[in-house]
């Protein structure tokens, strides 16, 4: 078995970090087997050296190594490009065609961003896996092939298979083994390896001194993100090897090839479909909020009617008080003690004097006729309200829950009248 350190010379493979190693040792040791297998990691990573590894390491390796984009092919033709067609078979089909599967029969199929595969086509796929069997568009002569897939994609299956994008069962066809890439992000000690690498290899290639970091500028491009990943790195060394006249890089000039290189210690950027998603959720929860507020205000509206067309229904005002606690969400009474001593009850109201004239008081002497008026009236109410309770307890015998609902008042309320006037 070829070892990890010989593969990643034969590959110009950069890097010590562990994630990474663990990866290629995988790919050494499926390589002889002809089991499928999931390449995933974000783009950019280099997920397309896993699948030559494990060509060129099985008993295929003589046979032809096809490696397709599956995101690059229209969906109107990528079944004649995976399958072939007939000829006749749609528009523009001139002439029989051999598809990739029947070209790479005894061979091994690299299939990129397999995530973004149609539906109908990720049938046909199906049926390869299974038995080796696939159709030419326009035919119905089943074929057969000898060909052992490696795939791989940057999106979340789980994912794409609960919105219904993915089949499940393709999912584990193709997920033998399953192969992680990490991002440039969580292999820090690789990041200034692989920018020296690049940095001199386009220094060759354009046939000029090697650029250098200065150690600020090494710390910021580790520090970096890499949302782009290993791509992102290496455009940004081609950059500044090919633009900068100084071959000795400050954090400065650094800085300014880095885009939001301030945001570096930030959480990682919620992915777009993700981001989509809870908005669109945040939104159905926020429409449902409004119309239920909208129903109880209705249902309150109507109580309120009930009541007041007919004052003395328990049930009505029962549901009212079941009503406002569903609003507010308090299976407590309404009020509580503070709020009752404060707020007087309907028969504690100050009322104006049945015989008083109909004209406001002078100037002169409204205050003193206040004054009156507030005494008199203060000993009066109170002897009103203790012959109201005492009718209606009687009226109800002794029931003060029925008695509370005949004055208008909460029993609390009521009690607390009874044991102040010692009734």
């Amino acid at each position: 078995m070829e070892s990890i350190q010989a593969t990643k010379q034969r590959y110009e493979i950069v890097g010590n970090d562990v994630k990474l190693n663990r990866a290629i040792e995988k790919a050494i040791q499926v390589a002889p087997t002809d089991i499928s297998v999931l390449v995933t990691g974000e783009s950019g990573v280099g997920k397309e050296a896993i699948p030559k590894i494990i060509h060129s390491l099985s008993h295929r390796k003589h046979a032809k190594y096809i490696a397709v984009n599956c995101g690059a092919i229209p969906e109107g033709t990528i079944d004649s490009e995976l399958f072939g067609h007939e000829k006749g078979a749609f528009t523009g089909a001139t002439a029989t065609r051999s598809g990739y599967f029947e070209v790479a029969d005894g061979g091994t199929i690299f299939l990129d961003e397999v995530g973004e595969l149609p539906l109908t086509t990720q049938v046909r796929l199906l049926r390869v896996l299974e038995n080796g069997e696939f159709l030419k568009v326009g035919s119905s002569q089943v074929q057969k092939t000898d060909v052992r897939i490696v795939a791989a994609t940057n999106v979340n299956m789980f994912e794409a298979i609960k919105k219904e994008k993915f089949r499940e069962d393709l999912y584990y066809r193709l997920s033998t083994v399953e192969i992680n890439i990490p991002p440039l992000r969580e292999r820090k000690d690789d990041i200034h390896l692989l920018f020296r690498k690049f940095a001199a290899d386009f220094g060759q290639k354009y046939k000029m001194p090697t650029i250098r970091l200065e150690d600020d500028a090494v710390q910021l491009l580790v520090k970096y993100r890499w949302p782009g990943n290993i791509r992102q790195l290496r455009n940004i060394a081609e950059q500044i090897s090919v633009l900068e006249e100084s071959r000795i890089i400050s954090l400065a000039t650094l800085n300014s090839y880095l885009p939001n290189a301030g945001n570096t210690n930030l959480p990682a950027i919620v992915e777009e479909d993700k981001k989509k998603g809870d908005f669109s959720n945040e939104r159905e929860i926020l429409y449902k909020v409004l119309f239920d507020m909208k129903g109880d205000l209705n249902d309150l509206k109507k109580l309120t009617l009930e009541l007041l067309n007919n004052n003395d229904s328990a049930k009505v005002q029962e549901e009212n008080e079941n009503l406002i606690r569903k609003i507010y969400g308090k299976e407590e009474e309404i009020y509580t003690e503070e709020e009752e001593e404060v707020a007087p009850s309907i028969l504690e109201l100050p009322r104006p004097p049945m015989d008083s004239p109909s004209s406001p008081p002078s100037k002169e002497d409204k205050y003193h006729f206040a004054e009156e008026i507030e005494e008199e009236e203060t000993l009066s109410l109170q002897e009103k309200e203790i012959e109201l309770i005492k009718k209606s307890l009687e009226r109800n015998k002794g029931k003060r829950k029925a008695a509370s609902q005949e004055l208008g008042i909460s029993e609390r309320t009521l009690y607390r009248k009874i044991k102040q006037y010692n009734l």
